[in-house]
C-alpha cells in the first residue's frame, strides 16, 4: 500500500534520486501537452502549404485527440502489465518518429495519418509519467507534492505552447513545430534511461483483450460524436451515430469488466467516494479550462488583433500562476484537507469566469489577464488535489490504469468544452451577424462568410472596407463569448456541489481500494455524501 518508507521499503537509491525521476516525467509530460497547443497557431500556414481544408485542418488537430483517448485505458493498462518505463520510452520513440513524419508531410491528408500516430505515442507517454511518479513516491505527503508539480508542469506546457509556436512561425516554416519535438524528446528519452526506475504490476494479472478493444471503440467513438457535432449538427445522422456506438460500446466495456475475473479496470473502484468525485471535478475543470481557452485564443488574435507569439506571450501569467499556485496547494491539502483546498480553488475558477463575463471588446489586456489570472490560481488550487486523490484511491499495481482514467477525463472534459461551449457561442454569434447583415444590406454569400466565424466576418469587412461590420462582428463574437464564459461558471458551480457533497475532507487511508486477485471482487465504500470537515 502507500504507506510511508518504513512500511513500504524502496530501493534507497530510487528514493535518494526522485525529484530528479520527477524533473524527467515533467520533461516527457511537456513534450505531449505543448504539442496539442503549439499546432493551433500554426494552422493558417498549413492552410497555405497544403492547401488543406477546414475538414482537414479539423482532423489534423482531432486525429490524434481521437487515438491518443482511445487508447489511454489500454495503453495505461499494458504499462501495468510489462513496466511502465517501457511504455514510456517507447512512447517517446514514437512520438518523435510521428513528429518527423509530420514535419516531413507534403500534403493534408499525410499530416493527418502522421498526427494519428503521434497520438501512439501520447497515450504510452501521459499514463506512464503520473504512474511512475506514484510508484516512486511513496509517502502519501510528498506523492501530493509531487503531483502537484506535475500538474504544474501539466499547466505549463498549455501555456507556452502557442508562444513557442508564434516563435518558431516568424523565423522558421511550419514543420519546425514539429522538428522540436526531437531534441526535447532525445533528452527525455536519455535522461530516463538513466534516471526512471522500472515498474510493474506485482501481480500479474492476465491481459484483457475484450475489455480494450471495447474501450478503444467506446472511447473513440464518443470523442468522434463530440468532435464532429459542432461542424455537422448535433442532430446529424453521423454524429448520432458515432454517439450511438460509443454509448454501446461503452455499456458493453462495463459489462464484460464487471463479468470477467481478470478486468483490465475494475469497475468497483468508481464506488469509492474520493475516486469517482475527484475524476467528475478533473472532468468539469478541464471542460472550463479549454471551453475558456478555445475562446480567448480567437479574442486576443481577432479581437485585439495580436499575432500568435504576442498572445502566446501574453498567456505567460496565466502559465506562471497555474506552476506557482499548483506545488502550494499539496502544502494546503497537509494543513486543511483536499474538499477545502478543492473547493476554494473552484470558487475561484467560478470568480474568474464571471470576471471575464464582462468584458468587453475594448477591454485593456491588463484587465482581461487579471481575470484570467483569478481563474488560473483556482485551475492550480483544483487540479493537484483531485489528482492525487485518484491515484492515492488506487492500489499502486493499478497505477497505469488509474493515471490512464485520470487522462481520459481531461481528455474528454476538454472535448467538451470546447464543443459544447464552442457550439453555443457559435450559435449566438450567428445569429447577431444575421441581424447586423440585415442591417447593412449584405448579400447572401457575404452573410454566410460572416457568420461562419470572426475571422470571416472580418474578411468580408476588408474585402469591402466597412469598418461597421468589422467593429459590429467584434462586439457580436465577445457578446457571445461572455455567455459561454457564464456557462463555463455554471457548470463549475454544480462542479463545486458535487464536490462540498462527495468528496470525503480527507483521505480515509492510503489504498482504499485493494487490488483484486484474479475472480475476487474488492470490498468498497459506497459513494455517498462524505463527512463534514
Amino acid at each position: 500500500m502507500h504507506g510511508s518508507p518504513d512500511l513500504d521499503p524502496i530501493d534507497p537509491a530510487i528514493h535518494e534520486r526522485r525529484w530528479i525521476t520527477l524533473g524527467v516525467l515533467c520533461l516527457s509530460l511537456l513534450i505531449i501537452v505543448m504539442d496539442n497547443t503549439i499546432l493551433n497557431v500554426a494552422i493558417p500556414s498549413l492552410m497555405v502549404d497544403l492547401g488543406a481544408t477546414n475538414s482537414q485542418i479539423q482532423w489534423i488537430i482531432d486525429s490524434y485527440v481521437l487515438v491518443f483517448a482511445g487508447l489511454l485505458l489500454t495503453t495505461g493498462s499494458l504499462s501495468d502489465r510489462f513496466g511502465r518505463k517501457g511504455a514510456l520510452q517507447i512512447g517517446i520513440v514514437l512520438f518523435a518518429i510521428g513528429s518527423a513524419a509530420a514535419a516531413m508531410s507534403t500534403t493534408a491528408n499525410q499530416l493527418i495519418a502522421t498526427r494519428a500516430f503521434m497520438g501512439i505515442g501520447g497515450a504510452l507517454i501521459m499514463p506512464a509519467t503520473l504512474s511512475i511518479l506514484t510508484n516512486v513516491f511513496r509517502d502519501p505527503r510528498e506523492r501530493g507534492r509531487a503531483i502537484a508539480i506535475w500538474a504544474g508542469f501539466s499547466g505549463l506546457g498549455v501555456a507556452i505552447g502557442p508562444m513557442i509556436g508564434g516563435f518558431l512561425l516568424e523565423h522558421f516554416s511550419w514543420h519546425s513545430v514539429f522538428w522540436v519535438n526531437l531534441p526535447i524528446g532525445a533528452l527525455a528519452l536519455t535522461l530516463g534511461v538513466r534516471y526512471v526506475p522500472t515498474s510493474r504490476d506485482s501481480k500479474q494479472r492476465p491481459l484483457d483483450p475484450i475489455g480494450a478493444v471495447l474501450s478503444m471503440v467506446g472511447l473513440a467513438s464518443l470523442l468522434f460524436g463530440i468532435i464532429e457535432g459542432p461542424a455537422k449538427g448535433w442532430t446529424d445522422d453521423i454524429v448520432i451515430a458515432g454517439f450511438a456506438v460509443g454509448a454501446l460500446a461503452i455499456a458493453a466495456f462495463i459489462a464484460w469488466e464487471l463479468y470477467t475475473p481478470n478486468p483490465m479496470l475494475q469497475m468497483t473502484v468508481f464506488k469509492n467516494a474520493r475516486f469517482t468525485a475527484a475524476s467528475l471535478t478533473i472532468t468539469l475543470v478541464f471542460f472550463a479550462l479549454f471551453g475558456s481557452l478555445f475562446l480567448m485564443t480567437q479574442y486576443w488574435q481577432l479581437v485585439h488583433g495580436y499575432s500568435p507569439l504576442e498572445a502566446g506571450i501574453r498567456l505567460l501569467p496565466h502559465a506562471a500562476t497555474m506552476m506557482i499556485v499548483a506545488p502550494l496547494s499539496a502544502r494546503l491539502v497537509e494543513h486543511v484537507g483536499t474538499k477545502r483546498v478543492v473547493l476554494t480553488g473552484l470558487t475561484l475558477i467560478t470568480t474568474g469566469l464571471l470576471l471575464l463575463s464582462t468584458i468587453e471588446a475594448d477591454t485593456p489586456y491588463v484587465v482581461v489577464i487579471s481575470f484570467f489570472v483569478v481563474m488560473a490560481s483556482g485551475m492550480g488550487m483544483t487540479m493537484a488535489p483531485a489528482t492525487e486523490s485518484v491515484m492515492g484511491s488506487l492500489p499502486r499495481d493499478m497505477a497505469g490504469v488509474g493515471s490512464a482514467i485520470n487522462d481520459t477525463t481531461r481528455q474528454v472534459g476538454g472535448a467538451l468544452g470546447v464543443a459544447i461551449i464552442g457550439s453555443v457561442v457559435s450559435s449566438m454569434y450567428a445569429g447577431r451577424i444575421d441581424t447586423i447583415a440585415g442591417d447593412l444590406g449584405l448579400g447572401a454569400a457575404a452573410t454566410e462568410t460572416a457568420e461562419s466565424s470572426l475571422g470571416g466576418a472580418q474578411q468580408v469587412a476588408a474585402e469591402l472596407g466597412d469598418t461597421t461590420l468589422f467593429d459590429d462582428a467584434n462586439v457580436a463574437f465577445t457578446e457571445a463569448m461572455t455567455n459561454g464564459m457564464l456557462l463555463s461558471a455554471v457548470i463549475i458551480i454544480g462542479t463545486a456541489i458535487m464536490a462540498w457533497k462527495f468528496l470525503p475532507a480527507r483521505a480515509a487511508g492510503p489504498d482504499t481500494v485493494p487490488a483484486a486477485t484474479p475472480g475476487e471482487r474488492p470490498v468498497e465504500p459506497t459513494l455517498a455524501p462524505s463527512a463534514g470537515d
